[in-house]
Parts: structure tokens; sequence; C-alpha cells
């Protein structure tokens, strides 16, 4: 083999023209395999089911195209009313594009009950307003939009649209969706909006250029947003307005748009809507964002805007605008040695690194780690890269749960998450990072299923292990964090020892989601747990409630068992 090497080095080094001729054949035959690879069958997307990337890691699942945009580009170069198709989208139907058109009203109209049944079930979640009329050049719904051709359902569009914070979801042509803050259109017959979802035949999801609309009833409050500024509520005219609200401006043709803007401007973080008064400031004790009112008290329509409401003189709407508040952003190491070691506690998955964020809003001091993490010290948790036993870090984040290590520490906070949620989490982190997801095939595999048999036991084991051998600790429930996070953090703090200014904790109620938190719109659109999984959750989720009570603290939230 030698021999033969050291013969084509001599030849190639006498014949170098030859040798770059047949290098050069090879890279192309090379790129016409690649090309031809590239454009035979329907174009792939990463992530995609189609995509060879999906098995590889992380992505967003199969939307077709997604657009985050108001409108589309593209959508200039259509002719008025024609219908058009995404760039992914690929017919396979011997039907006229006209179709929808020639069907029988009677065929129609039964989907439209069947439809109108399914919507009542929803009503939850969401309420059918009706059938829209839509076009290329000027959006009824001019949000974010996406499609998919293959799997679109009407919940899987409503989920998108009220994780993202818009008012209204609208489905067209049976696999578009689209998400908007107001509607822009006139009604059309409910019998124009007659083709069936690509991902449930049993339901409508609009017409040829028509749009079945749904009202968001129930969005969250907390990502409801509005171009670039996040909903935060309802809330009562504080009693000394003009000190907790400073800068204002009379506004007669007062929108949503309009107050924001002004706000911005002025650098306040809020921006309140009141009537036709626009005031704008920060939150603090005159003005605190987490006594919310009943929104129907400032559902008052805008004078410029037809769908938006402005609030009134008594009750404001507020919106948190883009200007940071900078009250609570800055951090430091300790200025002297801590006297005692406290451990932030957590299976994996239940929401350590989101609490270690607020914990360093709400005290200005970095936390720590059992472990080292580069992406994490990247973000900005300096804290990461100093032994945990520095001293330096105003508390240490553990997944550990052995007698030694947890002796080690002098007092703990204990986060819990519903299990079912926490592991998937953590299986999302394990396969596709902090804020990635798992791909399709893992969850498919053989890797979900051994995954849950080896981390659901000790989800259950780590409580317990920190509740028998734990010096002094301090249960939270993440569920409880998210839900009032003031009251909840405010009992963090304590534990830690240190006095935290309540506007500084204000301001972390309005900087809370930090850069660690998933986009909404990567869901399963299946349970990805059998019956027998859930069988043995149960019983864990059994053992820790008891634990619990024995320990005289509340058992489990009611949500951490099936339904």
């Amino acid at each position: 083999m030698a021999k033969l090497l050291l013969k084509l080095q001599r030849y190639f080094r006498r014949k170098p023209v030859r040798f770059f001729t047949l290098l050069a054949l090879y890279l192309a035959a090379g790129s016409l395999v690649f090309l031809h690879s590239g454009f035979s069958g329907e174009p792939t997307v990463p992530g995609s089911p189609r995509s060879p990337a999906a098995a590889e890691g992380p992505g967003l699942p199969y939307l077709g195209v997604m657009q985050l945009s108001r409108g589309f580009k593209a959508a200039a170069t259509m002719p008025a009313g024609g219908r058009r198709h995404g760039p992914w989208f690929k017919s396979t139907s011997k039907e006229p594009a006209d179709r929808g058109k020639s069907r029988d009203n009677g065929g129609a109209r039964s989907r439209a009950l069947r439809a109108r049944s399914g919507r009542e079930k929803e009503e939850d979640r969401a309420r059918y307003i009706g059938c829209y009329e839509d076009n290329t050049r000027q959006r009824t719904l001019r949000g974010m939009s996406f499609f998919d051709y293959k799997k679109m359902t009407v919940f899987r569009c409503q989920d998108n649209c009220a994780e993202r914070g818009y008012l209204y979801a609208g489905l067209e042509f049976g696999a578009e969706c689209y998400c908007g803050h107001k509607i822009q259109a006139s009604n059309a017959s409910e019998s124009e909006c007659n083709m069936e979802c690509k991902g449930e035949r049993s339901n409508t999801c609009g017409g040829i250029n028509r749009l079945s609309i749904y009202r968001l009833e129930l969005a969250q409050e907390s990502a409801r947003r509005y171009g670039s500024a996040i909903f935060r509520g309802c809330f009562r005219r504080p009693e000394n307005v003009s000190i907790a609200l400073p800068a204002s401006q009379l506004m007669l043709n007062m929108s949503v748009d309009k107050c924001v803007d002004f706000c911005t401007e002025k650098e306040f973080p809020l921006a309140a809507l009141a009537g036709t008064t626009c005031r704008c400031g920060f939150p603090s004790t005159l003005f605190p964002l987490h006594e919310r009112e009943d929104e129907q008290l400032c559902a008052h329509k805008c004078a410029a805007e037809e769908f938006e409401s402005c609030g009134s003189a008594d009750f404001l709407l507020v919106y948190q605008t883009q200007v940071q508040d900078n009250r609570c952003m800055d951090r430091r190491f300790l200025p002297s040695r801590a006297k005692q070691l406290v451990a932030l506690a957590s299976f994996p998955g239940a929401g350590n690194t989101w609490a270690r964020h607020l914990i360093e809003l709400a005290t200005g001091f970095y936390t720590g780690s059992y472990y080292f993490d580069g992406s994490l010290y990247n973000k900005g948790f300096k804290g990461e890269r100093d032994h945990w036993r520095s001293g330096r870090t105003i508390c240490i984040k553990t997944h550990e749960s052995g007698q030694k290590e947890i002796e080690s520490f002098d007092s703990a906070i204990l986060l819990i998450r519903n299990p079912y949620k926490a592991l998937m989490a953590e299986f999302n982190r394990k396969y596709g990072g902090h804020i990635g997801f798992a791909a399709h095939a893992h969850w498919k595999g053989k890797e979900w299923p051994e995954f849950v048999a080896n981390y659901a036991p000790w989800w259950a084991t780590h409580t317990l292990d920190w509740l028998r051998y734990g010096k002094k600790v301090l249960v939270v429930h993440f569920e409880d964090l998210k839900r009032d996070l003031f009251a909840q953090l405010q009992r963090m703090v304590a534990l830690l020892g240190v006095t935290a200014c309540e506007d500084r904790l204000l301001c972390v109620e309005g900087q809370k989601d930090g850069n660690f938190k998933r986009s909404g719109l990567r869901k399963l659109e299946y349970d990805p747990y059998t019956p027998e999984m859930r069988k043995a959750i149960s019983g864990y989720i059994r053992t820790v409630d008891a634990a619990l009570k024995l320990r005289n603290l509340s058992g489990v939230p009611e949500d951490y068992f099936p339904r």
C-alpha cells in the first residue's frame, strides 16, 4: 500500500495538470449530484419532517413559510383578488383552482355546522366571530402569519396567535393562519368559508380569500402584544396620578400606537391610555402592576380605532414600551464573603435559570452554580465561572439530590414544577439547548421513553431528599412564581437575607422574561405521555404531595394531577 501511494505521489508530481484536471472533474460531479438532490421532489425547510437536518438537531416544526412581518412582501406582485400559493405549496389536486365556488352549498353547510359545534367546545379559549373577506393586497389581519399545508388546525392557529399576544386569529384556504389586533375588512357569507382544515377534516379553515376569524378571549396577559408593546392589563387610576405617571398628553384621536409612540419618545417604560389622555411613567409603589382590575372596566373604544380599547379617566389600559427600566439592571458580586451557602435547588427543567434571572434583578447580586455552563455565562450569568464555594454569589444553582451534597448548604430555596411540564422542558433542553427544542425524531424514537423512565423517579426523589436532608428549606412552586411573582419573589429575597426596595421588585415584573424563554410557537401536536407513563408519574406526584403535607406545607398544586 505504501509503495502504491509513493508511485501516485511521484506520478502527480511529474504531471500536476492531470492531477488538477481530475480534481476539478471530481468536484464538478459532486456539485451535479448535490444540485440534483436539491431540486428533486418537494423543497425542504430546516426543521421540517422532510429536511435531513430535522433528525440531527432542533428546529421549527414544518410550517411551510412563516412571516413575522405585517403582510407578505410578495403579495404586491399578485393580481387583486387572485389566488396565491405559498412558495412551498405544491398542489396535487386535479380540481380547478376555483373548486371552492363550484361545490354544492349543502356540503358547505354541513361542514359549517360541524365546525360550529367544535367551536362551542372551544369557547373557553376563543370565540368564533364570523367569515370575513381577505385579499393579497390589503390583509384583513396584518400581524404574524404562517402556512402549514399538511397539519393546520383551528387550535394550532389560535394557540400560535395567542402566544404572540394577538387578539384575533384567522384561518384561510384550509392551511393558512393570520394573526392581528384589528379586523380591517367586511363580513362575508358563512357559506364562503367552506374549506376543511388540512389537519382536521371535521373543522372549517376559511375559504378562497375568506377568513374564519376567532376572538382570543383568554390570550395570556403577560404575552399579549401590540406591535412592539406588551399588554400589561387594566388598572385603577392612582390617587396622585400626576406624580405616579408624570408625562401626559391630550389626544383627541387616541389609539394604542399613538400613546405607545409618545411614551417611547419620552423614554418611559409604561404607556397608560385614559380615554383621550395618554400618560407615561414607571412601575412604582404609587402605581404597582400586580393589582389588576377586570379588563372590561377598560373596554372603552378608542376615538381613532374602532377595534381598540383606550380605557377611561378612572381605569387605565397599560402597555409596556420597549424602553428598558434600568432600576433593576445593575448586578455585581457580593462585597464580602457570604457567611452562609444558600442553594437554589430544583429538578432539571423546573425553571432554575429563570429563577436565577429574577433573583439577580431583585437583589442586584450574581447567582452562582454547582456546575459551569458557558452559554449561561455568555448570556450574563457572570457568577457561573466562580467556584460554588467562593462566597461571592447570593445563591448557588444545583440539581444535586444526594445527602452529602444537600448537607453542604446552610439553607435552600426548593423550586418544584409540574413533572409533566418539567420533564418535557428538560428533554427539550437536552436535545435542543436552553431555548431550543428536541427534534420530532427524538420524541417518536426510543429517547423519550428512556428519558421518562430514568428522570420521572428522580423528580420525586429530588424533592424528597431536599425535604429530608435540607437544613432550612423554602418551597416555591414554579406555577405560583408565574402567577404571583411579586409575593413569591419577596419570600425568596427574604430567605437570602437581602433587603430589596419595592421599586426594584416592581421593576423586575417588567423585565421578568429574560433571555431563556422558549417561544410558544413550537408545540407538540400530540400528548407524548402514554397511559403507563401517566400512571407512574401520578404515583410520584402523590408521594411528593404527602411529603409536603407532612412538613405542614401546602401540597402540590391541583393541576399537577391529570384531569
